[in-house]
């Protein structure tokens, strides 16, 4: 099979290096996108098993600068089959004690990173991906769409229009061959998240889940490789839940 171009958006660290290195391990070649960590993605890109890695860095808010990226991506691999939308900020901002200008940067920054962001990032990938012969856009959300964020709820909208909008381009996108589908993990045991697990909360995050435990980064990496694959073709368009059953939506 030949080697699939994949750009995964923040793929410096935490489930973005792990989804990095779950394309590369099956022979795909692998733009590791990053906003000011170089040196991280450069670590994580000569990790990886194979060749033919690169980075790429883009802030996710400015249009112009990822519409760059994207074509570098596509330009140093060669092709681009699959775009992972999976970098977001997460930016507290509580309603009862975030003064007023505190909340209109959380929620700008918010959206213009993780929906906007994502929305530029899927369109500019559409024409490479339609020049491959089609493909797969891979978003990843958040449980926090589905049960509410009440400490960061611009991230919880940001989800939400994230999993409205792969939705909207499933459709959209069928007869050009390309496929899109979502991964909503809850906790997942990365650097970003070791303060609240390693805090005195900890036990009562991991306890929301029967398993009494978060997810690793390679049980999301897992879903968001099932979406990017040809099995997973007639499945445009769907949710794949990673909490552990630490939340159920009917």
């Amino acid at each position: 099979m030949t080697a699939r171009g994949v750009l995964v958006t923040g793929g410096s660290r935490g489930i973005g290096a792990a989804i990095a290195r779950a394309f590369a391990t099956q022979g795909d070649r692998v733009a590791v996108h990053y906003g000011s960590s170089a040196m991280l993605a450069e670590d994580v890109a000569s990790s990886l098993p194979g060749d033919g890695h690169v980075t790429v860095q883009a802030d996710l808010a400015d249009a112009d600068a990822v519409g760059r990226a994207v074509d570098s991506a596509a330009a140093r691999l060669g092709r681009l089959d699959v775009l992972v939308n999976n970098a977001g900020v997460f930016l507290a901002h509580p309603p009862l004690s975030t003064s007023y200008d505190e909340w209109q940067t959380a929620w700008s920054q918010t959206l213009a990173t993780n929906l906007v962001g994502a929305a530029n990032a899927a369109y500019c990938a559409i024409p490479h991906l339609r020049a491959a012969g089609g493909g797969a856009i891979v978003n990843v959300s958040s449980r926090g769409a589905f049960r509410g964020e009440p400490n960061n709820p611009a991230y919880g909208a940001s989800k939400a229009g994230m999993n409205a909008f792969g939705q909207s381009l499933a459709i959209a996108l069928a007869p050009e061959g390309i496929t899109v589908g979502t991964v909503a993990p809850g906790f997942v045991q990365t650097e970003m998240a070791r303060e609240i697990l390693d805090g005195p909360g900890g036990d009562a995050v991991r306890a929301q889940s029967p398993f009494g435990r978060v997810a690793r980064p390679e049980e999301v990496a897992a879903a968001v490789l099932w979406l990017a694959s040809p099995e997973a073709r007639f499945s445009t368009g769907t949710i794949i839940d990673v909490n552990g059953a630490s939340y159920l939506r009917s």
